[in-house]
């Protein structure tokens, strides 16, 4: 969704309330493409403070289906998206922009999506978990070890190491 903002920046001190949502069903980043379970509409409030300056606020809910980093089964992770930022429209060069709003800011026109975008990515949680004790998988036959047991033999540790597993193994208080 784009919003026009030469209606805001007509006048000073003037604030307008949009109603908006997110046109996009699909979130991808880096690791991966994900989708939208549940996007929630918002009221994102338009504030033009001064010449060239304008203030966003807004904040909505997100549900995405995501896999869980352990065992990779899906997972609803809710990102909670609140923002309240100061965009400078008109600078008196190109170093007066900061890189951010040259994403979703272009001359007069804000795309929502692509601020809304940017919040989901500060928002990204750092591991994607589908509970805090998950065991995750095997790494030799990858069965789920939330789900069941493996009958693979214990990680073969390198040779090399075997000096220090017998001093753990020996002296359980090391």
């Amino acid at each position: 969704m784009t919003i026009n903002l030469s209606e805001i920046l007509s006048r000073e001190n003037y604030t307008i309330h949009k109603e908006v949502s997110a046109d996009f069903d699909i979130f991808s980043n880096r690791t991966g493409t994900f989708s939208v379970k549940e996007k929630l509409p918002f009221t994102l409030q338009l504030t033009h403070r001064k010449k060239g300056e304008c203030e966003l606020k807004g904040n909505t809910k997100f549900v995405i289906t995501a896999s869980c980093d352990r065992c990779l089964k899906d997972v609803d992770v809710q990102i909670d998206v609140e923002f309240d930022k100061v965009c400078y429209l008109k600078g008196k060069n190109e170093n007066d922009f900061e890189s951010d709003e040259m994403n979703y800011i272009d001359g007069y026109n804000l795309d929502v999506d692509k601020l809304l975008y940017n919040e989901i990515l500060i928002g990204w949680p750092m591991k994607i978990l589908c509970s805090e004790d998950c065991k995750g998988i095997c790494s030799v036959c990858g069965q789920n070890l939330n789900e069941g047991t493996c009958h693979c033999e214990e990680t073969s540790l390198d040779p090399r190491m075997s000096v220090i597993r017998d001093v753990f193994k020996n002296f359980k208080e090391v």
